[in-house]
């Protein structure tokens, strides 16, 4: 019988915090969400499923040490592109510190795949600089290293160009890329909340799928019932909107993510693993007629 753990979620009202909350909840663990916007329709939602609303900011370390009182585990991730990579480092740095002093028994960082490989990626570096910080502490950890989300492809920055048909990214069309689903994060974190003495110590680069724009782009279309076709954005286009996305764009053409999904999949049958077409089934695409 699994042990019911109280654990803290940080970034409890965002995508990847909220999917771990979520999960959480679903298999019947307590969930303690730290969130500085306690009145918004994310936090609501979370408290209707049973979610413990508590109020707390990663640069504030003594709300953090508050909210990390009374849990067994804690649920660590930051948000460079709202924070800036410097001060993402920093928070996550003091959140780290504040839960060793609050005495959690497990600490899980969500940090990025491959983020200890020296991709000279921005913001990979300053999870990174987490990891190894966490890794010091002295407190049982885990690290839980995601690849690319499937959902970026629907987020504010895709959606528009999707809606008028193209799937537009700046990476090759033919170009593997592995991804993951925000539901299957939250149900890996879940997982190493219960696997606890198991996983100690451990770090664990995950991915769903993998599969070029190219082949993104015939389930796309096959899932949202009209042609979409890829195409890829010039990589000067990326940079002027950010060098840090576009030192990612031009490693995942050069390098790229390298978890072995048949192992992974093997070692974790614990969590119903979505490829990209079972994620892409499923996702309700009224949004995009919305947005169209």
């Amino acid at each position: 019988m699994t042990t019911k753990r109280r654990v803290l979620v940080t970034g409890a009202t965002g995508q990847q915090g909220g999917a771990v909350a979520r999960a959480l909840l679903s298999s019947g663990h307590r969930v303690k969400a730290l969130t500085r916007r306690p009145d918004s329709d994310a936090a609501r939602q979370l408290a209707s499923a049973g979610a413990e609303i508590v109020t707390g900011d990663l640069g504030d370390a003594a709300s953090v040490m508050k909210a990390a009182k009374d849990v067994d585990t804690m649920f660590l991730m930051g948000n460079s592109y709202e924070a800036g990579m410097e001060e993402e480092t920093r928070q996550g740095i003091l959140a780290a510190d504040a839960a060793k002093a609050a005495g959690v028994g497990h600490l899980i960082y969500s940090s990025v795949a491959d983020a200890n490989k020296k991709t000279g990626i921005p913001h990979f570096e300053s999870k990174y600089l987490v990891e190894q910080h966490v890794e010091r502490l002295g407190l049982p950890y885990t690290i839980s290293a995601p690849v690319a989300f499937m959902e970026n492809f629907v987020a504010p920055w895709s959606i528009g160009a999707l809606s008028q048909g193209t799937h537009a990214f700046a990476v090759p069309a033919k170009r593997p890329l592995q991804l993951v689903a925000l539901a299957d994060i939250g149900a890996f974190v879940a997982t190493l909340v219960e696997r606890r003495e198991r996983v100690f110590g451990k770090s664990f680069d995950f991915a769903g799928d993998e599969l070029s724009g190219e082949d993104q782009a015939k389930i796309l279309s096959q899932a949202i019932g009209r042609p979409i076709n890829y195409q890829e954005i010039p990589i000067a286009v990326a940079r002027q909107q950010s060098e840090d996305v576009a030192l990612m764009f031009e490693w995942f053409d050069r390098v790229g993510y390298d978890v072995d999904i048949a192992a992974l999949h093997r070692d974790f049958p614990e969590v119903r693993w979505h490829s990209f077409a079972d994620w892409a089934r499923k996702f309700d695409w009224n949004a995009l007629e919305q947005a169209s």
